[in-house]
């Protein structure tokens, strides 16, 4: 059928592959009844567990390799030696039309590279941006940069911008995201250069996106932004904060609730509301990070993920292939052109 989409799978990536792989094509299929998934890895590994998936195996072709990239593969080593492994026939089928999007649980740093050289950049973005979704009060909104370089000048904001607005419409839904840039303060004159500088352009450029100034990090759990704007260093670090504050949170609520007869008196009586807050707070839900400004779509998932995350993930692919993500984000940077600075040399992550 015409409406029908492939998505494209690397089988063997990630901490619990193929298990947690046919799984979640199994829990994504019962509730996406038009896509059909493109699976690249061990075929006789594969072949196995999707007898237990009754409603993803009629809808699965599987493409046989028994080469995959380690979880410690240098991303440097996989643009040498990754050619054939599930990883990149995952990212190829993107490039040959075969797919309109691939998802992979593997190595992020080789899944970056081999999706920059596979795909290339599309025509205006300097750098792509891995972009992801956070919890907040009123939902989800979108963080980028969150690790896909290092750092990034204004015209790198403004593009990033340009795409996690895309992002958050196709994604996310939202038909006028607001955006902002990350800073440590409200104020006009607080940031460095690039981040002023990002903010003048982001006023003068004519662009049509909502942008809302600075936004400072205690203030993105509101859910008052639907874009919030980085370098990879400054996203990387607050993902990281974020995450390890998340636990921390959970393992306190434990052992205070362990404390005592009382206490676990108590922890029963507003069960209900931590079972509600555990559900608004599950990174499952949120799980598929996406590189933008590639000649394609690839999503990443996260490596320790369990079914339910990796069903997110590649419903997150299945979103963005749905979308005019690229029309709108290549028209939008034509925009952009006339009123940018030529910026300086760019620094890649590992």
């Amino acid at each position: 059928m015409a409406d029908r989409k492939i998505i494209s799978i690397d089988g063997m990536g990630g901490d619990n592959a193929p298990r947690i792989v046919v799984e979640g094509m199994e829990r994504i299929a019962q509730s996406h009844p038009h896509l059909d998934f493109l699976v690249h890895g061990d075929e006789a590994q594969l072949k196995a567990l999707l007898t237990r998936a009754p409603t993803a195996a009629p809808r699965v072709t599987i493409r046989h390799t028994d080469k995959s990239v380690a979880m410690d593969a240098k991303p440097s080593q996989m643009l040498r030696q990754g050619k054939g492994t599930s990883m990149w026939n995952a990212i190829e089928a993107v490039k040959s039309g075969e797919a309109v999007a691939a998802v992979s649980a593997g190595n992020t740093g080789a899944l970056m590279a081999l999706s920059m050289f596979i795909l290339r950049k599309v025509e205006g973005v300097h750098r792509p941006a891995l972009v992801g979704s956070w919890p907040t009060r009123k939902g989800v909104c979108a963080v980028l940069d969150l690790g896909a370089d290092i750092a990034a000048d204004a015209e790198q904001l403004v593009e990033f911008a340009i795409m996690g607005a895309a992002f958050a419409r196709a994604v996310h839904g939202v038909q006028n995201p607001r955006v902002a840039l990350l800073n440590i303060g409200e104020e006009e004159l607080k940031g460095h250069e690039s981040i002023r500088e990002g903010a003048r352009l982001m006023r003068e450029s004519g662009l049509p996106i909502d942008f809302r100034g600075y936004i400072e990090p205690d203030k993105i759990g509101y859910g008052d932004i639907d874009v919030v704007v980085t370098d990879g260093f400054t996203g990387n670090v607050a993902l990281k904060t974020a995450e390890g504050i998340a636990r921390m949170i959970s393992d306190m609520l434990k052992d205070a609730f362990k404390s005592g007869p009382l206490s676990m008196l108590g922890a029963l009586m507003v069960m209900p509301a931590l079972k509600n807050f555990r559900a608004k707070m599950d990174p499952r839900k949120t799980n598929g990070a996406v590189f933008l400004g590639l000649n394609g779509i690839v999503v990443k998932s996260h490596g320790g993920t369990d079914d339910v995350g990796f069903a997110q993930a590649i419903s997150v692919a299945a979103g963005m292939g749905d979308s005019s993500f690229r029309t709108e984000v290549e028209e939008n940077l034509r925009r952009l052109a006339p009123v940018a600075p030529v910026g300086p040399a760019e620094q890649v992550a590992h």
